[in-house]
């Protein structure tokens, strides 16, 4: 694979495609037919970017999405399933894992877990054509950081790659606290865990970050959109329900056990990290 790029055209030539992803200012894609299948494509820009894993069996989607990486100055590596993304190393440490849920043999919550077993911190943006709740549940709860339903515009997997990346750079700013503590909940930033009284919970990445959000803000109402903003990184569309899937799945690992519920929803507005008086479990409406 060859790749030439300059400021207003940036192509992947290979021997019988060309994939032209900008040019004057605009973005555009153009597939013609796939080549023959390739077991891995790795694709190098210049100027810094991120290196970046896509696992994709769809071999036109896989292309455009290498092409459309290598343009915004990203290192992009392919592979068409899961099984040959796990054999080597190249999964753990990537700034970021763009992940199809419905690949052969391993699916993408399989190669997900497996991950995240070695390597918790790796950004994993999960792209699949199931619009059920349960399989967004499912995918946050393998350890998506975030989920993108196909067909979705360019514009917008771009704008979550750069939230993601933006995100996994990012530092705590010097001052702020490093332990905070609400009602029996401990949540410690240095080494990125939390506890329920004696207990350890087992969050994933964005758990932890949106427990962190929201608890070191308490008695602080945050709104929905200064959560998507701070958490992923831009305001999600109104149709998307991944922070109330991550709202109740924190709830329900802080709540094992009959715990007292500290995360509670102003309705209208967004969430909050609070203690209240108990209340019986049947009568939770928020």
């Amino acid at each position: 694979m060859r790749i030439t790029h300059d400021h207003q055209l940036c192509t992947i030539r290979t021997a019988s495609a060309v994939r032209v992803v900008r040019s004057s200012g605009s973005l555009q894609v153009l597939l013609t037919p796939p080549l023959p299948p390739t077991p891995k494509i790795a694709a190098m820009a210049s100027g810094a970017g991120s290196s970046i894993v896509v696992v994709e069996d769809d071999q036109s989607v896989r292309e455009m999405l290498c092409a459309v990486l290598v343009a915004e100055g990203h290192q992009v590596t392919s592979f068409p399933d899961g099984e040959q993304a796990t054999a080597g190393s190249e999964l753990e440490g990537a700034g970021l894992v763009i992940l199809d849920v419905g690949l052969p043999e391993m699916s993408g919550f399989d190669v997900c877990r497996r991950l995240r077993r070695t390597d918790p911190t790796v950004p994993v943006l999960m792209l699949t054509a199931r619009h059920a709740v349960t399989d967004k549940v499912e995918g946050l709860d393998a350890g998506a950081d975030d989920y993108l339903v196909k067909p979705f515009a360019l514009d917008e997997l771009l704008a979550r790659v750069r939230a993601l990346v933006r995100r996994s750079r990012g530092q705590v700013k010097p001052g702020v606290d490093r332990v905070v503590v609400l009602d029996d909940l401990e949540v410690d930033l240095d080494v990125r865990q939390a506890r329920r009284g004696d207990r350890r919970l087992d969050l994933t990445r964005i758990e932890f970050d949106l427990l962190w959000l929201l608890v070191s803000n308490s008695p602080i109402v945050l709104r929905r959109e200064l959560i998507h903003d701070h958490i992923w990184g831009y305001d999600q569309d109104h149709m998307s329900n991944s922070l109330e899937v991550f709202v109740s799945q924190l709830r329900r690992k802080t709540e094992v056990g009959g715990g007292r519920r500290l995360i509670h929803t102003v309705r209208g507005v967004g969430y909050v990290a609070r203690v209240e008086p108990d209340r019986p479990a049947s009568s939770r409406l928020s």
